[in-house]
């Protein structure tokens, strides 16, 4: 069956706000909250007119499981308008955009909110085990002597040793290998040096730099805290970037070979994303005037030990199906979960080996050219908040397509376990 459009409507995401080793200023579904009303004022449809809503989070707090479903109910989208919440690790945005799509084209729905979230700074520290059965033992004791007792048996290095929630969160379990560890099997797989890496990230800064001085981040609405501050851009970004600043970062993943840095990978970030969608009945019930469409959509599967090319497996078979190269397509936005990877995918797409051995193509696919890469910066100077990332690339590229008079634009993610995904968007006329 032919693949029906679907349209982007609107979006709108937060800055996004660098974690500092404290909790950041906002709940995920305080970020979730404040740029969905921002993108809601502007509708000429109420709250209530939706399908449904459809929410990625990687990390949701205990208190919001089913975040979809407390952001839907605080925007005012009322009792009888369903929300769920998905997770596919970093690429739980695009999942909410490809779940509203397929729910679309089924026609179980015609107007949908779609998007993601994650306040990573606000990710929890947890007891260990040994501190875990020292509670459930304290629970059972009764008498004073026995209590007393327990307390003589607990070590202070039980009770100052957490587990931290996030590193957890960022180590796949199946490999035993942290998302940087995976960067830097890439780093060697394909010869990529430490100055090639932070040549690509002070691109990347000086990139999204220049694109929010020219204004191209219009998709940003500012955040306010309860003190009344104002957030309005992505606080990561950094000036004064540069080759010499870098070089004095050393290696994180493995420190004594390595060559993946803070400074050449993604940062721990607070942020949200969204993006309405609709079908053309529900665009001409509204008069709704439409960012663009999404014309295709893959997902991907490879060695979770080499995630990072994810988008090599997901944007190439939508390039085979749409008989198109890789310079057909006017813009790309990979995520930049590590300049590593981002290189890899292109060093992969240009590698004969590769193309034969791991995509069953006859040779290497060709070139991606850089002024077609992250033409406004990425992950790496924005930030990468794991649930909202593929909700952003998506919205960006289409607010990209628009500022360079583009037609066509691909954007894709890697993804942590071992999987890739990848969306066709078009603008429209």
């Amino acid at each position: 069956m032919a693949f029906q459009p679907v349209y982007v409507v609107d979006g709108a995401r937060t800055p996004f706000l660098k974690g500092r080793n404290a909790p950041g200023p906002f709940a995920a579904s305080d970020l979730a909250v404040q740029s969905g009303r921002a993108l809601l004022i502007r509708q000429p449809f109420v709250p209530a007119a939706f399908d449904e809503v459809i929410l990625g989070c990687a990390s949701p707090s205990p208190d919001e499981v089913n975040i979809a479903r407390v952001v839907a109910l605080r925007l005012g989208c009322g009792h009888q308008v369903p929300a769920w919440t998905v997770m596919r690790n970093c690429a739980s945005g695009m999942q909410a955009i490809d779940s509203a799509v397929a729910n679309i084209q089924n026609g179980r729905a015609q107007l949908v909110l779609a998007g993601g979230v994650d306040a990573l700074s606000h990710a929890p520290l947890l007891y260990n085990e040994a501190m875990v059965r020292w509670f459930a033992q304290m629970m059972q004791a009764r008498s004073v002597g026995q209590k007393i007792g327990m307390f003589a048996r607990l070590r202070p290095t039980q009770l100052l040793s957490p587990v931290i929630g996030l590193l957890k969160g960022l180590t796949d379990p199946v490999v035993g290998l942290l998302m940087g560890q995976t960067a830097e099997n890439l780093a060697w797989r394909f010869g990529i040096s430490r100055q090639q890496m932070d040549e690509y990230s002070v691109r990347s800064h000086q990139r999204a730099l220049a694109a929010r001085v020219a204004g191209r981040f219009g998709e940003i609405v500012p955040l306010v805290d309860v003190k009344g501050r104002v957030y309005a851009d992505d606080d990561g970004v950094r000036a004064d970037s540069s080759m010499t600043g870098l070089a004095k970062l050393k290696p994180f993943f493995d420190r004594k070979y390595g060559r993946v840095t803070p400074g050449n990978s993604s940062q721990i970030t607070d942020g949200a994303a969204w993006l309405i969608l609709a079908s053309e009945a529900a665009v001409d019930k509204w008069r709704l005037a439409p960012l663009g469409r999404i014309s295709d959509t893959q997902w991907a599967g490879l060695d979770p030990a080499q995630m990072g090319l994810g988008p090599v497996h997901a944007a190439t078979p939508i390039l085979q199906r749409q008989r198109l190269g890789l310079a057909d397509i006017d813009l790309w936005e990979i995520n930049e979960a590590f300049a590593a990877q981002v290189l890899a995918c292109v060093a992969a797409w240009e590698s004969d080996d590769y193309c034969r051995d791991e995509l069953g193509l006859s040779g290497a696919l060709g070139t991606l050219a850089p002024e077609q890469l992250n033409v406004d910066g990425g992950a790496i100077a924005a930030g990468h908040p794991v649930g909202a990332s593929g909700a952003r690339i998506v919205l960006h590229l289409l607010h990209a397509l628009h500022a360079t008079n583009a037609r066509r634009g691909i954007a894709a993610i890697c993804i942590g376990g071992g999987q890739g995904g990848a969306m066709l968007v078009e603008t429209i006329g």
